[in-house]
């Protein structure tokens, strides 16, 4: 069972792959494997054969280095000790350092320049009756081999030297470096050959895949040509025929789309005309009449001062009163005068008040608009912030709010927020779900946006952002 899942696993990855790529990965992971076998073998071998020879080398130099110090020793001659530790590493380049100990084991001669390291000396030791004794030391530039040789079986003393590395590891390294050289301009001849048998087998998918994505992205009108009356021929005609009708379909789609749009702006029109006209009404005809009444009451009041009818006349007086508050508030409700006489931040400024007297919660307005925005405009974000204020006093629960209004060059932003419990956004709330809806509409309609970000127990944020040049008229100034 798991080796079926890592296979459908791999398979997966490699379906994932376009076909120029697989053409290609094969061709080049062929070349790449053949190149690293062979460097890593031509590596193995090399290794192989330089640490014999260096071993050899190590013996070969140790034995010359006794034979040739024997009489010096003897002639307890230690110039030509030293002088003969310098010709030995001049001679050989790879030997790091020598030394020479008599019978007693105590060191004689050595080539180190900072004095002799003691610990060394444990290291490696030869018994007389032993041709050499090598051991392998790791450092920190690398391996030094350690070859010990007794002189005249030991009775004279003991010859060490040092035989470093770093030639062999040079020599490893060019060969690799010329190795993976050899890779990158096989690869690179193999990529290209790949390159153009790809281009001939996939030119006709890149094709359709480059229609598909312009189809993705709305674009009905590119048609591919029929390479050959193969299969890849045939989805070429079959892809023609379907953009044909989807070309069809989207165009029946933007009348419908365009209808709704001027369906609903019709429908938002009638609407803040039919609120603006009665609130006009209500103001000039209603409010006149109750002020009227209102006057005429109190007079009576004043010239029955000893009429049974007096209290009977202040009781009316005060409900015409009540009534004359409640025609001027709804007044403002269905369309305040402020919006169209003294512009968005005046009429915002009315709506805050009258919501903070009525919810009890603070809230924060700022306002940065140098000047008057077009009619459409400042209807919209007065009804989506009077929306939003509603939501907020009904079902928000919060203790505090905050707006914020300007314009960034062509563009207006609005941002309403509030620290109360929050909502899911994707769930359906009812009225509340009703009233973001036509916010949202109310913004798309101007060619703008409307973001709500919500979470349960942490607050709302919404965001507005309408464009100046390009909003739809609706038809107010």
């Amino acid at each position: 069972m798991i080796p079926k899942k890592i296979f459908q696993r791999i398979w997966a990855i490699a379906g994932a792959v376009s076909v120029r790529s697989k053409i290609l990965g094969i061709v080049l992971g062929f070349i790449i494997l053949l190149g690293v076998g062979v460097t890593i073998q031509s590596r193995y071998a090399l290794t192989a054969t330089m640490t014999t020879q260096l071993e050899e080398q190590s013996v070969s130099v140790s034995r010359d280095l006794a034979a040739r110090s024997t009489d010096l020793i003897l002639l307890n001659d230690l110039l030509g000790l030293h002088d003969l530790l310098d010709e030995t590493l001049a001679n050989n380049p790879s030997v790091r350092y020598a030394f020479m100990m008599d019978a007693q084991g105590q060191v004689i001669a050595h080539t180190f320049q900072g004095g002799f390291p003691l610990d060394l000396l444990s290291i490696n030791a030869v018994r007389a009756d032993e041709h050499h004794h090598t051991v392998l030391i790791k450092t920190d530039e690398g391996h030094v081999w350690d070859t010990a040789v007794p002189i005249l079986d030991g009775k004279v003393g003991t010859v060490r030297i040092g035989l470093s590395d770093e030639t062999m590891q040079a020599a490893l390294s060019t060969l690799t470096a010329q190795l993976l050289l050899t890779i990158v301009l096989v690869s690179a001849a193999g990529i290209l050959v790949a390159v153009f048998l790809t281009w001939i087998l996939t030119r006709p998918i890149l094709s359709l895949v480059h229609a598909t994505q312009l189809v993705a992205k709305g674009d009905f009108s590119p048609r591919v040509l029929r390479w050959a009356d193969d299969e890849i021929g045939d989805l070429a005609d079959a892809f023609n025929a379907m953009t044909e009708e989807l070309a069809r379909t989207d165009e029946l789609r933007r009348e419908r789309e365009s209808l709704r749009r001027q369906l609903l702006e019709k429908v938002i029109t009638t609407q803040e005309d039919e609120r603006r006209r009665i609130a006009r009404e209500l103001h000039d005809s209603t409010s006149q009449n109750l002020t009227s009444l209102i006057v005429g009451l109190r007079i009576m009041e004043t010239n029955c001062a000893q009429c049974a009818a007096q209290s009977k006349a202040t009781d009316l007086r005060q409900v015409a009163s009540k009534t004359l508050d409640e025609v001027h508030d709804l007044s403002m409700r269905l369309r305040p005068r402020a919006l169209d006489d003294l512009g968005l931040a005046a009429a915002l400024e009315r709506l805050v008040s009258e919501w903070q007297t009525r919810y009890k919660i603070p809230v924060d307005v700022i306002i940065h608009l140098s000047e008057r925005l077009p009619g459409d405009v400042e209807t919209a974000l007065y009804r989506i912030v009077q929306e939003t204020l509603t939501n907020i006093g009904r079902h928000a629960k919060s203790k505090s709010a905050s707006i914020l209004i300007e314009k960034h060059g062509d563009t207006v932003r609005a941002i309403v927020e509030d620290d109360g419990i929050g909502f899911d956004v994707n769930t359906n709330y009812g009225e509340r779900h009703l009233g973001l809806l036509g916010m949202r509409e109310r913004a798309e309609l101007l060619n703008g946006t409307l973001t709500i970000e919500s979470t349960p127990e942490r607050g709302t944020s919404i965001f507005i952002e309408i464009p100046l040049t390009l909003h739809s008229v609706v038809g107010e100034n």
